[in-house]
């Protein structure tokens, strides 16, 4: 953003009041219940999670879950699709 922007003492035109539409804070986290669970990964897996979470200064097993969440959303969406697509 090389270009300047230059201010004057210009009326701006018709103004109008916007009411606050933002939601509180305590509606933007959409924290689902977590289930505990015991699953055994591979060294490998373990040690890459743990390396990129350390180097994006977060935690390895919220990596992990968000994976998981993802991947769970992305292919029950597919699913709905397909259903609804083939009548079922």
């Amino acid at each position: 953003m090389s270009k300047r922007i230059k201010h004057t003492n210009e009326p701006i035109g018709k103004v109008r009041v916007v009411q606050d539409f933002l939601p509180p804070p305590d509606q933007l986290v959409f924290r689902e219940e977590p289930v505990k669970v015991t699953i055994a990964l591979s060294r490998r897996s373990v040690e890459f999670f743990k390396a990129e979470a350390a180097r994006h200064h977060t935690q390895y097993q919220k990596m992990i879950r968000g994976l998981l969440d993802r991947y769970a959303e992305h292919y029950s969406q597919a699913e709905t699709a397909r259903t609804s697509r083939s009548g079922r």
